[in-house]
Formats: structure tokens, C-alpha cells, sequence
């Protein structure tokens, strides 16, 4: 089975233009066609994940949400949309202490019988505190009995030879480095995909769309893994 997942940060529907408009992300996310998606910078401010749901649902998803944070005005945090039926759902936290609340969702989903565990996050900006945050996910998936891995989400990691990224090749043999923030002039891999055994993953690009270009700081970064 060849599955599509796309990992992607909507910077809460605002883009590069300023201008809030969560339809923008919503266009770019069907011109991809994923079966799998993780989205970071969800908001519920104007009932943005209930729009999401609304949309996921009728394009076919299952949508789960995972907030961080609880603001006067509404809830923040990830999201999975799957088209592959879900099996069971774990809400990680991964905050480091003194610094905004971060997680990850941890989705077993049903490839045909296949389990395929994803897991979909959005890490800290300070060094030590995706240090902390990647060992919690190595803590985590050395304990899975899960043959197949999908890890996504934006790393937030800046120093290509910094700990948490050799940390991460170690556990999965390395990933693709693709340029995808800011969205107009990319220049840093801040949004990585991860597969163990490494073997499943094919092609990895970053969308670089006119559209994609504007509806967020972000580019999405999408690629093909093989379920044999």
C-alpha cells in the first residue's frame, strides 16, 4: 500500500499577507491529497477546528485534535486528519518546564490489517527544551512494539548537527532535508518526516505552490511511504 502523508504548519489560517483565512489552508491540504496530515498551529479561535472537522469529514478523514494550550479564546495545539481507520489515540505532553506547552499526538492507525503507529508534533524554539522533548518521543517509541513508524511534525531544529537530530537519525536512519520555512524565500528544514524501517519512505518534497506560498509561514512538506 503507498500512502501520502503531509506534515504541515498552518500558523493558525494566517498568511504571509496577514491575513487570516483558513481556506487558503484548506485548498492547499486538498491539492495534496494526503492520507495521512499533521497540522501544527491549529487554533480554534473562530471555530477553526470545527471548520477543520466540518471539511475533514466530508473530504473523507477521520480528524483528531490534540491542544497544548487553552486561551480565553479558545484551544491550540496539533491535528491528524487520516483517512486510514484509527485504532487508538495517546495525547503526549512534551512541555518543558518554564516554556510554552508542547505535544504530540501518538495515532495507531489500520492499514489493512497493517498497524502504522504516526506520531505528529510541533517542538519547542529553545535547544534544551527540544532536547527534553525528543528524548520523551525516543522514550516512547522504544518501548512500541509497532513494526512500522511514521514521526512529523515541525522539529523546530535549526543546527543541522545539533543532538536532537542526530538523535532522531540514530533511532531512524536518517531523513530527507527539504527547505520549508519561511514559505516565500525558504531556507531552513524546520518540518521533518521520519519512518522506521527508514525503507518505507520514498520521495519527499516541499509543496512550493503559489498558494502554498502565501496561506502560511510554512511550506508543507509531503512524501510517499511504502506499507509492504
Amino acid at each position: 500500500m503507498l500512502l501520502k502523508v503531509v506534515t504541515y504548519n498552518i500558523h493558525g489560517g494566517i498568511g504571509q499577507d496577514g491575513r487570516y483565512d483558513p481556506q487558503r489552508i484548506l485548498d492547499v491540504i486538498a491539492s495534496l491529497d494526503p492520507d495521512i496530515c499533521a497540522l501544527q498551529e491549529v487554533e480554534s479561535l473562530h471555530g477553526q477546528p470545527h471548520l477543520f472537522a466540518q471539511w475533514g469529514e466530508a473530504a473523507g478523514y477521520q480528524v483528531i485534535f490534540g491542544h497544548t494550550q487553552m486561551r480565553q479564546d479558545g484551544a491550540y495545539g496539533n491535528a491528524v486528519l487520516s483517512r486510514l481507520p484509527v485504532a487508538a489515540v495517546r495525547r503526549m505532553d512534551l512541555t518543558f518546564a518554564g516554556r510554552e506547552p508542547r505535544g504530540a499526538l501518538d495515532v495507531e492507525l489500520d492499514c489493512n490489517g497493517v498497524p502504522l503507529r504516526v506520531l505528529a508534533t510541533h517542538l519547542g524554539l529553545m535547544p534544551r527544551e527540544r532536547r527534553h522533548q525528543i528524548q520523551l518521543l525516543l522514550s516512547a517509541l522504544t518501548r512500541t512494539e509497532a513494526d512500522r513508524i511514521v514521526l512529523m511534525g515541525d522539529i523546530n531544529e535549526w543546527f543541522l548537527w545539533g543532538r536532537p537530530l542526530r538523535w532522531l537519525h540514530a533511532f531512524f536512519g536518517g531523513s530527507h532535508t527539504r527547505r520549508t520555512f519561511p514559505s516565500r524565500w525558504p531556507m531552513f528544514a524546520l518540518d521533518r518526516i521520519w519512518t522506521h524501517p527508514w525503507q518505507m519512505l520514498g520521495s519527499v518534497s516541499a509543496h512550493r505552490s503559489p498558494a502554498a506560498r502565501i496561506a502560511s509561514d510554512h511550506l508543507p512538506l509531503w512524501g510517499e511511504i511504502e506499507i509492504g
